[in-house]
C-alpha cells in the first residue's frame, strides 16, 4: 500500500463518514480499482482510520461533549438498542458484508428516500422553538440507526432520518448524529481492532506511518465536511445527496454487469 493510496482512501472515509452518501460504496470502487480491496492490511487500515475522523466530531463540537453528564446518557440510550441488535443479528449482517450487489441496490434505495425527505419532514423546519432530546427519541433513533447495519445504508442518514421523524430539524438531526457516530464508530472500530490484533501488532513501520498519515488525513477532511455539510443541509436540503446516492449505485450495478470483480474494502 502507498503512501498515495492511503490519502486517497482517508479522503473518501473523511467525507463520507459523516454525509449521508454511505463510505461502504465508495471504498468498494476504490478499493477494486486500486487493485488492493482483498490485502489484509488495507482492510485494517480502513477500520484504524475512522480514529481521525472521529475525533474531528468531538473537536467540532468540543462544548457538547464537556457540557453535561446528561449529554453522556442520552449517548447512551441511543447506542443501546444499536448494541443490542448487532449482536443478536450478526450472522445474518455478517452474511451480507461480502454482497456488494446489497451495497448498490441500497444506494439506489436510500437515494430515492432522500429525494423525498426534505418534503416529507418540512414542518419540521417551521418549528419557532428547537424540539429537546429526550431518553424516548434518543432510543428511537438509536434504534432506526441499526438499520446501517446493512452494507450500504448510511448511517448517518438513516440516524438524521430518524431525528427528523422525532420532528427535530435537519440540523439538530444531523448534529445528534455526528454526536451518535462517536460511540457507535469507536465501537465498532476497537472490536474491528480485538479481532485483528495479530496483524496489528505484526505491522511494519512502513504500515504505522500510513496508519498515522490515515487518520490525520481522515480527521482533516471530515472537520471540513461536517463544518460544510451542516451549512449546505440547512440551506438546500437532502436532495442533492439523493441523485448522488442513486448515482454511485447505478455506477456498480454497471460495473457489476460489465463482469467487473468488485470487493469489500473493509
Amino acid at each position: 500500500m502507498s503512501f498515495l493510496d492511503a490519502i486517497i482512501l482517508a479522503i473518501i472515509e473523511g467525507l463520507t463518514e459523516f454525509l449521508p452518501i454511505s463510505s461502504t460504496g465508495h471504498m468498494i470502487i476504490a478499493s477494486t480499482f486500486m487493485g488492493n480491496a482483498s490485502d489484509s492490511f488495507v482492510k485494517l487500515f480502513t477500520v484504524v482510520i475512522q480514529f481521525g475522523a472521529i475525533l474531528s466530531v468531538v473537536l467540532v463540537y468540543f462544548q457538547k461533549f464537556i457540557q453535561s453528564f446528561r449529554f453522556y446518557l442520552l449517548l447512551a440510550a441511543a447506542f443501546v438498542p444499536t448494541g443490542i441488535i448487532g449482536l443478536l443479528a450478526k450472522k445474518h449482517i455478517d452474511a451480507l458484508l461480502e454482497n456488494v450487489a446489497v451495497v448498490a441496490w441500497m444506494l439506489l434505495i436510500g437515494g430515492i428516500v432522500l429525494l423525498f425527505v426534505d418534503k416529507f419532514f418540512a414542518a419540521n423546519e417551521s418549528q419557532t422553538e428547537e424540539k429537546p432530546l429526550d431518553f424516548k427519541t434518543a432510543i428511537i433513533i438509536g434504534t432506526i440507526q441499526s438499520i446501517a447495519m446493512v452494507p450500504g445504508v448510511s448511517r448517518s442518514a438513516a440516524t438524521i432520518i430518524g431525528g427528523l421523524s422525532q420532528k427535530l430539524t435537519r440540523k439538530a438531526a444531523a448534529e445528534f448524529s455526528f454526536f451518535l457516530a462517536v460511540p457507535t464508530m469507536a465501537a465498532a472500530t476497537l472490536k474491528s481492532m480485538f479481532d485483528e490484533k495479530e496483524l496489528l501488532m505484526q505491522s511494519s513501520g512502513h504500515e504505522w506511518l500510513l496508519l498515522l498519515v490515515g487518520n490525520v488525513v481522515a480527521f482533516i477532511v471530515a472537520y471540513l465536511a461536517i463544518k460544510s455539510f451542516i451549512a449546505f443541509l440547512q440551506k438546500k436540503g437532502f436532495r442533492a445527496f439523493g441523485w448522488y446516492r442513486i448515482a454511485l449505485g447505478a455506477v456498480l450495478l454497471i460495473l457489476m454487469a460489465m463482469g467487473v470483480e468488485l470487493q469489500m474494502a473493509g
